[in-house]
């Protein structure tokens, strides 16, 4: 879609107070959330022109760069402003939509952070899966990776940074065997996260979760609220490996997705190979509530204008 002369088709950034092409977005050489990764992001879908729990993903945005000791040069109002106008000038209906503040840079010569002039971006793409509708409705097959997850005594997993090495290298062994995505474990060896996931698994009638060292990710709290309104036992609590293989059902929670089934994880299937009925009905009942309008805000487009 064109805007005042430019187009949006693939997607618009936020950049520097201006609205640009995502093609043409760029960020300093020298801004220390490129060169150290010290940044922090979050993303939010638009389905059927709504947001996905708007205010939470602000909320938590918020309370990440507090922890991070960042100042947004934007308030909560102007922030909210620059993502509705990314999906207004693009029209996307189905959208992904990033915001994420970098620590910028110190004067040069100086490794005081405190110096730093913190960033703010943002962009809006169309909506991103993490596995093809194919590999949805057939399940992903999963490999235990390896690496092991940054602890959190290091990192808190809750801020959504860009630490990806550990995933991005489990990826490219997952990809080797065959596999879809993989999964990673803590240092204790129970089952964390993966790349751009959470996970459950389903045992004896009860679904259970990685406690610790993972993201508070938006659609592993909508899983808790699933279950809660279809009387569905659901708990945080450590998960030794090799409880993956034996469980019942396995699934991914992703804002690039929402639940998603696992078929097999390294070698062995799970149940009988194919998306369980525990899965099946939350993913029914999560998009059939988002088609609804579920925790939506309306987006605004130029045709309303």
């Amino acid at each position: 879609m064109a805007d005042n002369g430019a187009d949006y088709s693939a997607g618009i950034a936020y950049v520097e107070g201006a609205f640009v092409p995502v093609g043409e977005a760029k960020v300093s050489l020298l801004d220390w959330g490129f060169l150290r990764s010290d940044a922090n992001q979050d993303t939010v879908s638009v389905w059927r022109g709504q947001f996905f729990r708007l205010e939470d993903h602000l909320d938590r945005f918020l309370r990440n760069i507090a922890k991070l000791r960042m100042t947004s040069p934007l308030p909560r109002d102007g922030i909210r402003d620059v993502l509705f106008e990314c999906v207004r000038r693009t029209g996307f209906r189905e959208a992904y939509v990033q915001f994420l503040m970098t620590r910028g840079r110190p004067p040069i010569g100086s490794r005081d952070p405190r110096l730093a002039e913190n960033k703010f971006f943002a962009f809006c793409i169309p909506y991103v899966w993490i596995a093809t509708p194919e590999q949805q409705e057939r399940g992903l097959h999963l490999t235990v990776s390896p690496y092991r997850r940054v602890p959190p005594e290091s990192v808190d997993p809750t801020v959504k940074h860009y630490h990806w090495l550990d995933f991005e290298m489990s990826l490219f062994d997952a990809l080797d065997q065959g596999a879809d995505t993989t999964v990673l474990l803590d240092l204790q060896g129970n089952v964390s996260e993966g790349p751009g996931f959470n996970i459950f698994l389903l045992r004896g009638g009860r679904l259970v979760t990685p406690t610790g060292s993972v993201l508070d990710g938006m659609t592993r709290a909508t899983v808790f609220e699933l279950c809660g309104e279809t009387n569905l036992a659901v708990e945080e609590a450590d998960i030794p490996a090799a409880e993956l293989a034996s469980a019942d059902e396995v699934f991914l929670s992703s804002t690039a997705g929402g639940i998603i089934p696992i078929r097999r994880v390294d070698e062995h299937d799970v149940g009988d190979g194919t998306p369980g009925p525990v899965t099946r009905r939350l993913r029914e009942l999560y998009w059939q509530k988002r088609e609804g309008g579920w925790h939506g805000t309306p987006a605004t487009y130029q045709d309303d204008d």
